[in-house]
């Protein structure tokens, strides 16, 4: 599995920081590895069980039995959920205030989410990446035009988000806007 470039100590205090600065105990961000909602490193909120749920604020809260990959994923879509959409947007850097439809997957499954993408891919190279089939924890949906993955039972989309905003947004209709289709599936080992 890929590795994030940046040094764990780098990480561990940009979430004992946050967590300063939000109000919370250290320890509350220490150790998750993911970012939280406006970038601040941290973890996002948990529920039981092992599907994600979609709270009244847009976010998402991670089942606490998720692998820790799946936490950070749910907390790096929480993080860029109030991002406008633009083409091309997080292509260029990791970090952007626009996303694109494939720039959205990408963000929640590189360095700053669940770690098992080492660089932003464009929708049809999705085709190449990961393996064939439903994962049982993520599932990113490709074809040429169009990408969107789901994470723990919630979509995460640019054309879909339940808030009604445009750019990156939670759903809790999987199988919404298929319109953009037929879409194939992928995921990663294990995930």
């Amino acid at each position: 599995m890929p590795r994030s470039t940046t040094p764990r100590w780098r990480a561990l205090l940009a979430a004992l920081c946050a967590g300063v600065l939000l109000g919370f105990p250290a320890a509350a961000g220490a150790g998750s590895g993911g970012v939280g909602p406006g970038g601040a490193a941290g973890a996002s909120p948990t529920v039981a069980g092992g599907k994600a749920k979609l709270l009244r604020s847009g976010l998402a809260a991670a089942p606490d039995n998720a692998p820790a990959a799946v936490k950070r994923a749910i907390a790096a879509g929480n993080a860029i959920d109030r991002a406008g959409y633009c083409t091309g947007g997080g292509h260029r850097n990791w970090r952007s205030r626009c996303y694109d439809c494939s720039g959205t997957v990408s963000y929640v499954l590189g360095p700053k989410g669940a770690g098992i993408l080492d660089s932003p891919l464009p929708s049809g190279a999705f085709r190449k990446w990961g393996t064939r089939g439903r994962g049982s924890w993520i599932t990113v949906y490709y074809n040429g035009g169009h990408a969107y993955v789901v994470i723990a039972g919630l979509r995460l989309d640019t054309s879909q988000p339940d808030d009604g905003a445009d750019g990156p947004g939670w759903s809790k209709d999987v199988k919404a806007g298929l319109v953009n289709g037929p879409f194939r599936k992928r995921h990663y080992p294990g995930l």
